[in-house]
């Protein structure tokens, strides 16, 4: 078993693909076989196993978040870091700060067109930390 932190260069608001930085932070743990459990330390953020091969699924789905839970909706009372602040947490809620996917020859075994993303729901860009849990 192994704990591992990783922190995620700020971002603009939207999906990013970091599947490659996952697998690179599972790769030092030695872990051949087992479960990759990731965990977003952040609440206005989330995680995602979405389509990687065309940004297009990217997109379509930023613009359904945004249609969603619009910013600067007069309802939220939950506004002191900006417009985006509110939106950011409901949207959170929608999806996940957890995921957990297989380890399989010491490989995240998603699928073909999977990739984990992180879906960053500000629009000022801040660091973000993972905790990942891999165990055997």
């Amino acid at each position: 078993m192994a704990i591992v932190h990783l922190a995620l260069d700020p971002c603009s608001a939207g999906l990013h693909e970091i599947t490659a930085a996952v697998q690179r932070a599972l790769d030092g743990t030695g872990v051949h076989d087992g479960l990759c459990t990731i965990f977003l330390q952040h609440t206005s953020a989330s995680l995602l196993i979405q389509e990687n091969a065309d940004p297009s699924a990217r997109r379509d789905l930023e613009a359904f978040f945004e249609r969603l839970v619009p910013e600067n909706d007069r309802r939220y009372t939950h506004t002191s870091e900006g417009p985006d602040d509110m939106p950011a947490h409901i949207k959170a809620a929608l999806t996940a700060t957890s995921l957990a996917v297989p380890v399989a020859e010491g490989r995240l075994a998603l699928g073909t067109w999977q990739g984990i993303f992180l879906f960053e729901h500000r629009t000022r860009r801040q660091r973000r930390q993972l905790v990942l849990h891999v165990g055997a």
